[in-house]
């Protein structure tokens, strides 16, 4: 089963692509006439010239718009496509997820004629700067300690890539990990939490004494006042990067 079976089910609700990091992810795609996604999910980022998507999970695939792109249940470590079948390859949010990272991203480098586009994130950096995992959900960040690949090694496996800095804005769309950096309240409603894999997967019992503490801190103002800087931020950068790795 897929993990997005029994996590993707809010995502129509919860999981709406950002315009500002479309832009970024759509600029970083260049000149690419066709574009393979791959983890394509609901088909959120997908440029209009995608010309097919990937899913393993019908969960996921049933959410999909109806105009999106031609879909096919598949994974990344074999992806049912010839050689340098498209311009450009797309994954977003997705790599963490895969049984086998390098045989995916080998599948990926396959497949692009000329790019392979990558948004993913830099644990050391979500976990330094992002103020949910560093002061009430540790648990939860330790889950990703399991699964994330290190930026430097995604960039080797991709036979070298550049890395751009995505900033989280704070009116955020995608209701995605820190999506909500400065909209606290947000952590505490389980639909939200739903769409989060990071929480999701770690469990109602494990969060449960991080979210009350955090009820309570906001309750009390306590959090306004640890992080009245961040309520005059507009953007912040808590580790998310896009790779950019040409053919």
């Amino acid at each position: 089963m897929a993990v997005y079976d029994t996590l993707g089910t809010t995502y129509a609700t919860t999981r709406q692509p950002d315009p500002r990091i479309a832009a970024r992810i759509h600029a970083a795609l260049g000149e690419a006439m066709d574009v393979v996604n791959v983890g394509a999910g609901t088909g959120s980022y997908e440029p209009p010239h995608t010309v097919l998507a990937v899913e393993p999970s019908p969960v996921m695939l049933a959410q999909r718009p109806p105009g999106s792109a031609l879909a096919v249940r598949a994974v990344a470590e074999r992806l049912p496509l010839r050689d340098d079948a498209a311009d450009a390859v797309l994954a977003v949010l997705t790599v963490h997820h895969w049984t086998d990272l390098a045989a995916g991203i080998a599948e990926l480098c396959r497949v692009a004629r000329r790019r392979v586009v990558i948004l993913t994130w830099d644990q050391q950096v979500f976990r330094d700067q992002f103020w949910l995992v560093r002061e009430y959900l540790p648990e939860a960040a330790a889950l990703d300690d399991t699964r994330a690949t290190p930026i430097d090694h995604l960039a080797t496996l991709l036979g070298g890539a550049r890395q751009e800095t995505v900033a989280v804005p704070h009116d955020c769309t995608d209701g995605f990990a820190a999506a909500y950096w400065r909209r606290p309240h947000a952590y505490l409603d389980p639909r939200v939490r739903a769409g989060i894999s990071l929480l999701a997967q770690s469990g109602e019992a494990t969060l449960a004494p991080g979210l009350a503490a955090l009820a309570a801190d906001l309750t009390t103002g306590r959090w306004q006042r640890r992080h009245a800087d961040l309520l005059t931020r507009d953007t912040i950068d808590v580790g998310y990067r896009l790779l950019v790795a040409d053919a």
